[in-house]
């Protein structure tokens, strides 16, 4: 499996918590409920990456400050992962269209 570095799983239970101020059983029952996938280590330890902290700040942001219960977070998150990768597709086709409108202009400069 290939990881970004944002990916690599880095954090044991108890330190992703401190850093989220979450209590680690806040952790696990948000993984039961799907919202998040540790890696597990072959000793069955989970770790967290930088990614999933930033998804539980994000879960916290949700909960917290706009009162949105965990369904909704689901729905929020699945809806705001598509924005990101429909967004990140556009970009990929703009340049792509950019290359080739720049290989038809030296195209036509060249005749």
């Amino acid at each position: 499996m290939e990881y970004h570095d944002s990916d690599e799983p880095i954090f044991v239970i108890s330190v992703a918590a401190r850093l989220v101020e979450m209590h680690p059983q806040t952790l696990r029952y948000y993984e039961r409920a799907g919202l998040l996938k540790p890696i597990r280590s072959s000793g069955k330890i989970r770790l967290y990456s930088q990614r999933e902290i930033e998804r539980l700040r994000k879960i916290a942001r949700l909960t917290s400050e706009l009162g949105v219960n965990l369904a909704g977070v689901e729905v929020i998150m699945d809806l705001t992962e598509r924005i990101e990768l429909n967004e990140e597709k556009t970009r990929q086709r703009e340049q792509e269209l950019l290359a080739e409108i720049a290989r038809l202009r030296q195209t036509l400069a060249q005749q």
